[in-house]
């Protein structure tokens, strides 16, 4: 998600109040924004170490890392927190990165699948789009419903990344976009085909979601601290030294690397940073090693993932196109978030789509997703449907059909070229994706190329 659309989002969920944590005291206040994993992992702890030590209070604003340090860049927070170091980013360059804790990075699903173990490979070969079903890696004949964080920079999205194929930016081949990690756990425990990544302290105790084993080893605070288990990253607190409030984040930063700060972390299952000597000895040949196994080689980031230019006035639409770098298997990957500035949450649909086609081994090029954000786009169907839910099941099936059928001619056939998109062909035909769904039955925004559907013009 481009950093303009996770401002504006951000700003609708901040506004609101949404999952806001103050812990008072009688001095300073600080303002603390970022990523869900640094806040449940290290700032809610650490604030509370904080307050009890008779420091001022710490008001937390949880959302995702782009948020975050956008805010501090801009001056609205004094304190980021982040799953990824600096990227190098415009953004970026002007703060200070302060590793305080290490944490897993954890493949998760739901308990009722079957897999429980990964290999290195195999978590490569599923995020590159080489593996789909849970069936060639033990499980199910199912599709593995890859879920992500939408945004480039989000930081366990981006640290993942990083390990498995040598740049943070990576595009994979995830349709399922949310804007944090704590949406994407939530999705999994409903689905058992679902599949993503988020962090060991995160859902470290949660019987709602499995964890998997990563070539054998389970991830835990132990074989976290002592490397065995191989995905692991810092967290980071984030500063800008030109803040007004410089000096009192720098001192809550501290607080975090003191012995308070440390049984507070280890707490909620982090490895305190200072502690993780043996992790900061082999960090670099892990990686080399990380990236030898699955194939892959360390890259220079993209300058994308700067933060754009804040504007003046919001424009009516914003609008981002993440362009693959000059490389001969990611020349044609693409994708794109369109949203106008929402004035709040409510009506707010998020959707993704992902365009399939046969692809050969060792080849992303033709894989193309499109997250986009609707507000009460498909109100008529909606409110059709809610109608209709007061009727029997026979009665509400009925409702759906006649939604479907409003104002349309004779249906005609259509052939999915390659590179389009569920998103793409509705916006072509001048009809809604649910139409396209309804009409063809089908059970996601997945679509293949030559595979035909059926159109009902308006």
């Amino acid at each position: 998600m481009p950093v303009r659309i996770t401002r504006l989002l951000s700003a609708a969920l901040i506004g609101a109040g949404i999952s806001t944590a103050v812990f008072a005291a009688a001095t300073q206040s600080l303002t603390w924004r970022g990523d869900v994993v640094t806040a449940n992992g290290v700032v809610k702890g650490v604030a509370k170490a904080w307050q009890s030590s008779g420091h001022g209070s710490v008001q937390i604003q949880p959302f995702n890392t782009a948020s975050g340090l956008d805010a501090v860049a801009g001056g609205s927070a004094d304190i980021a927190g982040s799953a990824r170091a600096s990227s190098g980013s415009a953004t970026d360059s002007g703060l200070t990165f302060t590793p305080v804790a290490w944490d897993g990075l954890v493949l998760i699903t739901s308990p009722a699948n079957p897999v429980s173990n990964l290999t290195l490979q195999q978590v490569h070969d599923i995020y590159y789009g080489k593996i789909t079903n849970w069936k060639d890696v033990g499980g199910n004949n199912a599709p593995i419903d890859v879920f992500a964080v939408a945004s480039p920079g989000d930081g366990v999205e981006f640290s993942l990344r990083k390990l498995l194929f040598g740049r943070g930016s990576q595009p994979v081949a995830a349709p399922r976009l949310y804007v944090n990690t704590t949406q994407l756990e939530q999705s999994i425990e409903l689905d058992p085909r679902g599949f993503g990544v988020t962090a060991l302290s995160s859902v470290a105790g949660n019987p709602k979601i499995k964890m998997l084993r990563i070539d054998g080893t389970a991830p835990s605070a132990a074989t976290v601290a002592s490397g065995a288990y191989p995905l692991f990253a810092p967290l980071y607190l984030v500063t800008n030294p030109s803040s007004p409030n410089a000096a009192a984040a720098k001192a809550f930063v501290d607080f975090a690397l003191s012995d308070k700060g440390a049984t507070a972390l280890r707490a909620r299952s982090l490895v305190p940073y200072d502690a993780g000597t043996t992790l900061i000895a082999m960090d670099a040949s892990r990686r080399s090693r990380i990236l030898a196994e699955v194939g892959a080689h360390a890259s220079a980031e993209p300058t994308q993932i700067a933060a754009a230019p804040r504007p003046a006035v919001a424009p009516t639409v914003a609008a981002a196109r993440q362009a693959a770098p000059a490389t001969p298997t990611l020349a044609k990957v693409k994708g794109e978030v369109l949203t106008p500035p929402p004035s709040s949450l409510k009506g707010v649909r998020g959707e993704a789509f992902t365009q399939v086609v046969a692809i050969d081994r060792g080849s992303f090029a033709r894989v193309t997703s499109d997250a986009y954000v609707t507000h009460a786009k498909v109100a008529v169907a909606k409110a059709s449907e809610k109608n209709a839910g007061k009727a029997s099941v026979a009665s509400k099936t009925e409702a759906k059909k006649r939604v479907a059928s409003v104002d349309r001619k004779p249906a005609r056939s259509y052939r999915v070229a390659a590179g389009e998109t569920l998103y793409s062909i509705a916006r072509k035909h001048g009809v809604d994706v649910a139409q396209i769904r309804s009409w063809n039955h089908l059970k996601d925004n997945t679509v293949r190329s030559g595979q035909v559907l059926r159109i009902e013009s308006r």
